[in-house]
């Protein structure tokens, strides 16, 4: 794969408190991630940036909500992709 692509597929971790608190429990990573994203391209990218080993890869697409100030306005769609990682594996973002 292209590795200008691969730089480009994970936008940004999805750090929440749900998102932690799996991440401790059972080893589950949460990203937000290009909206044209495969899961192919998303464990490849994971696994060249992170230098782990990804066991499964679930997505989905999170609908954007509607905001109403004087106009009624609409925030875009985004895509979450839970990355689960082996067992043994661990990401550490502060020195990422």
């Amino acid at each position: 794969m292209n590795q200008e692509r691969l730089l480009k597929v994970i936008v940004a971790p999805h750090i929440s408190e749900k998102s932690t608190m799996s991440a401790d429990k059972a080893g589950q990573f949460i990203f937000k991630v290009a909206i044209d994203a495969t899961k192919r391209e998303i464990k490849s990218a994971v696994e060249q940036l992170f230098e782990v080993e990804v066991a499964d890869v679930k997505t989905m697409t999170v609908r954007g909500k509607m905001k109403y100030t004087r106009t009624p306005g609409k925030r875009p769609n985004w895509k979450k992709a839970i990355v689960c990682l082996k067992p043994g594996q661990d990401i550490d973002f502060v020195s990422a």
